[in-house]
């Protein structure tokens, strides 16, 4: 009688093992097959991935992955395919980046290296160089008059900078204030007050430079009116979900990418130069976007400061739910709250 109760206790054990096996699996990520990357736009579609094609190739020799790039023609088409879950690894903006590790989705692991005495990143409103829009007291002075070609709202040195550290101040709305506005890449802004389809574009010192080298004689027409302080970064960030370490060895490829010697890390430097990053990329966290939390913050303040409220108290309910969103992204991105 012991004997068998023995042997069905074992049995019992057996079956409870071998069921646990496949609960425990299910639970390891499972491998990656390929990846999407998503391809901010900055010029036109096929001319943005044509940018990045080099750097995935490189990446999918390296990790043994195919890597395709998810090109598109604006950033809300980009923010859309990142909320239906079909990128895996992007290049993007610091505001959406924020939006998108906020929602869970992804997660930073680097960002263009700065080193002492580079060129400083920098938001730009481009004017013609001959009269009569041309002068940028004059476009302070009647906004009303001119015809505006800026960056998506989710651009942070086509809308956001310009939008909080000129236009804001002077009391200017650019989606209302402006006669007529075109939303569109940095190159197209710039080609639009080049051929005299708009007479002011928002852009930035580095898509410029770049512009000057593709179209030397429309930019001979232009002219940098005004300039920014150096504005949040731009990530690199991948799918949160995906296991640590194949995170880890995208890391890895990333910031050992063009930082050897030899040809084939000549051949890599020459890479990151077109892509306006000459050092590299260095190791980044989340924490790489409480600028963008601060300059999310900044923005909403000057907008509630500057709208019209039923009351006083109205206005300080908003105000409220800004500090608790800007509070809430802080601790997400393992930061202390500036004041």
């Amino acid at each position: 009688m012991i004997a068998w109760l023995r042997a069905a206790w074992l049995a019992v054990l057996a079956v409870a093992a071998c069921a646990a096996v496949p609960a425990a699996q299910a639970t390891q990520p499972e491998p990656v097959k390929a990846i999407r990357f998503g391809v901010l736009p900055l010029g036109g579609a096929v001319e943005s991935r044509a940018l990045w094609t080099p750097l995935l190739a490189d990446l999918g020799r390296s990790i043994g992955v195919p890597v395709s790039a998810y090109s598109v023609s604006s950033y809300e088409e980009l923010d859309r395919a990142i909320g239906r879950d079909e990128i895996d690894m992007a290049f993007l903006s610091a505001k959406m980046a924020l939006d998108a590790v906020t929602q869970g989705r992804m997660k930073v692991i680097a960002q263009i290296a700065r080193r002492p005495g580079m060129p400083e990143h920098r938001a730009v409103l481009l004017m013609r160089k001959a009269p009569p829009f041309n002068s940028l007291e004059a476009l302070l002075a009647k906004p009303e008059s001119w015809r505006l070609a800026r960056g998506d709202s989710r651009s942070v040195t086509g809308f956001q900078v310009p939008q909080s550290e000129l236009f804001l101040p002077h009391h200017i709305a650019m989606e209302t204030r402006f006669r007529s506005e075109i939303v569109d890449t940095h190159q197209a802004t710039a080609l639009a007050v080049a051929n005299g389809d708009a007479d002011v574009a928002t852009n930035n010192s580095t898509d410029f430079e770049r512009f000057r080298e593709q179209f030397p004689v429309e930019a001979e027409r232009l002219q940098v009116v005004w300039e920014s302080q150096p504005p949040p970064g731009a990530p690199m960030v991948v799918r949160r979900g995906w296991p640590p370490e194949f995170q880890a060895r995208l890391q890895s490829f990333l910031t050992n990418y063009g930082q050897g010697k030899g040809p084939r890390a000549d051949a890599e430097r020459e890479v990151l130069k077109t892509l306006r990053a000459g050092f590299g990329y260095a190791a980044a966290d989340d924490s790489a976007l409480l600028p963008q939390a601060r300059l999310d913050r900044q923005l909403g303040r000057q907008r509630a400061m500057a709208a019209q409220w039923v009351n006083d108290a109205a206005r300080e309910q908003r105000l409220q739910r800004i500090e608790k969103v800007y509070a809430d992204q802080v601790r997400m991105l393992g930061g202390t709250p500036a004041r």
